[in-house]
């Protein structure tokens, strides 16, 4: 709401302002902005009028916001330094107040935007709404053929290579044929020599 009051306020402002150059004329109009030193003077009474009243009533709409605001900056901009800068701050005396006010509250509008209420706000909600329902309707992921759902399977786990393992015994216990020559030593009548392989 804030956002709302604000914009269109300053909408207005500058809608009555862009109307009263066009009701005393371009020519008039660019016969004072000679007298006051305004470079390109046609032009600039030209550019003023029409951006003040186009750009005030988008505004008021809350359409195209940031650029119509960028619009106005500008505007504000040249009547502070070729016609206010030298008047003062206050306005009845020709100074800038007004005018640094206006751009002041234009800068705010291009770095905010107009708020959800107007018709930028309701363009980007139907947007957002058109991409969350096309969001929800999308189908369910599909393997594409030929692409990697459709690669050979790799083992996460690395398996171990197999090891020979020494033929059993056939004995319960399940011993070699090294243990048995061993277990024959010692019960035989051979002198028994060190093995290095622990029992």
């Amino acid at each position: 709401m804030a956002a709302l009051i604000a914009r269109v306020v300053i909408g207005v402002i500058f809608v009555a302002h862009g109307l009263q150059k066009w009701t005393a004329g371009l020519g008039a109009i660019s016969a004072g902005f000679t007298e006051m030193g305004v470079p390109l003077p046609q032009a600039s009474a030209a550019f003023a009028t029409i951006v003040e009243v186009v750009c005030g009533v988008l505004l008021i709409l809350g359409l195209a916001v940031r650029i119509s605001a960028a619009l106005l900056l500008v505007d504000m901009i040249g009547a502070l330094l070729f016609v206010h800068a030298a008047g003062g701050v206050f306005v009845t005396e020709g100074g800038w107040e007004l005018v640094a006010a206006l751009g002041a509250a234009c800068l705010l509008l291009i770095a905010l935007g107009g708020g959800r209420i107007g018709l930028d706000g309701i363009i980007h909600a139907v947007h957002r709404r058109r991409s969350r329902r096309a969001a929800a309707t999308e189908p369910a992921y599909e393997p594409v053929p030929g692409g990697l759902d459709n690669a050979p399977t790799r083992p996460t786990v690395m398996e171990e290579p197999q090891r020979d393992v020494p033929p059993q015994g056939s004995g319960a216990s399940g011993l070699d044929d090294r243990d048995m020559r061993d277990v024959d030593r010692l019960l035989g009548d051979e002198p028994t020599r060190p093995h290095p392989r622990k029992p």
